[in-house]
């Protein structure tokens, strides 16, 4: 049916003076669209850090157009297979199925045959069937081998922290250095075991001191591990850098915070987010896992930086 010029004016200013909002839900139900996005996660909402990954969701979800509507499960599956149940009765578009840790997952069943893409997350399936965004932890390994070997660091060098094999960001982290190490042809000189936490790496490190280690750079596999082994270095008086050279990984507060400031490989929170929804939302692609650049954050720990030189930034 079609209407007059003037009766839809009068139609259109009777609803600003009423205040009429349309029923969305009604709208939806014609156009099979409701521009909006669920993410679910386990703990990644309530992280200081990785909550950065929220805003990056936010904001590409927000260029689209579209509203986010974020889910935490706190690891339950029965909490996770409700609020995906409740997504899908309010007829979401599309899915971002995030983890706090990277790590390999089982998509849900109840997501299967929707729009989906996993944020810090992936499938162990030879072919993909989503698309995957995750850190590119191998190349902060070879970035942080190559900050040591650009200041002249080539013995001496021990990693700090567990490289436990289940877990995928040591893993990687771990195979990064060694291959970049080993096309250096040198290798590092050992490891201190210890868990990823700060008083952990502290007795582990003083211990290795007090046992008559002289380490001239220590790898830290995160920076909670290099805040306990700069107490422990402090403590046995060993000058950073000027004695020993420290490098981590992630780039948390922390990092800028301690004195000297830490050299870290950031993990990119924001960057992640982004991806994961403009993969979503964006022009379709074949399902492919992307490995998101973790740039060097050089600083004082470094001699390079502590002597002055620019701040630079590597992938």
């Amino acid at each position: 049916m079609r209407i007059s010029e003037d009766t839809r004016h009068r139609v259109l200013r009777a609803a600003q003076e009423l205040n009429y909002r349309p029923n969305l839900m009604a709208r939806s139900l014609r156009t099979k669209v409701t521009k909006t996005v669920a993410l679910i996660s386990d703990t990644l909402a309530s992280d200081p850090y990785a909550g950065r990954a929220l805003h990056g969701s936010l904001a590409a979800a927000v260029a689209h157009g579209h509203l986010l509507f974020i889910g935490e499960t706190e690891g339950d599956p029965v909490v996770e297979k409700r609020l995906i149940s409740d997504f899908l009765d309010r007829q979401v578009d599309a899915f971002v199925y995030a983890a706090m840790f990277t790590r390999y997952v089982r998509v849900p069943s109840l997501l299967k045959g929707h729009p989906v893409v996993l944020l810090n997350c992936l499938t162990r399936a030879a072919r993909p069937g989503w698309h995957s965004v995750v850190p590119d932890e191998l190349s902060a390994g070879r970035s942080a081998a190559q900050t040591l070997l650009d200041a002249g660091y080539r013995d001496g060098i021990h990693l700090v922290g567990d490289p436990a094999e289940h877990v995928f960001a040591g893993r990687e982290r771990v195979a990064g250095l060694r291959e970049r190490f080993a096309a250096a042809g040198i290798e590092p000189a050992g490891t201190i075991g210890c868990d990823w936490w700060p008083e952990p790496a502290y007795e582990a490190v003083r211990r290795a001191l007090a046992d008559g280690l002289a380490p001239r750079a220590l790898v830290c596999l995160n920076d909670r591990v290099a805040f306990g082994a700069y107490q422990a270095l402090r403590e046995a008086g060993r000058d950073i850098p000027g004695d020993v050279a420290v490098v981590s990984f992630d780039d948390s507060d922390l990092a800028a915070w301690l004195r000297p400031q830490l050299t870290s490989i950031s993990l990119p929170h924001y960057e992640l987010g982004w991806k994961a929804v403009e993969l979503l939302l964006g022009k379709p692609s074949a399902p492919a896992v992307h490995r998101v650049p973790m740039p060097v954050r050089l600083r004082a720990s470094i001699p390079a930086a502590a002597s002055g030189a620019h701040p630079r930034n590597m992938s």
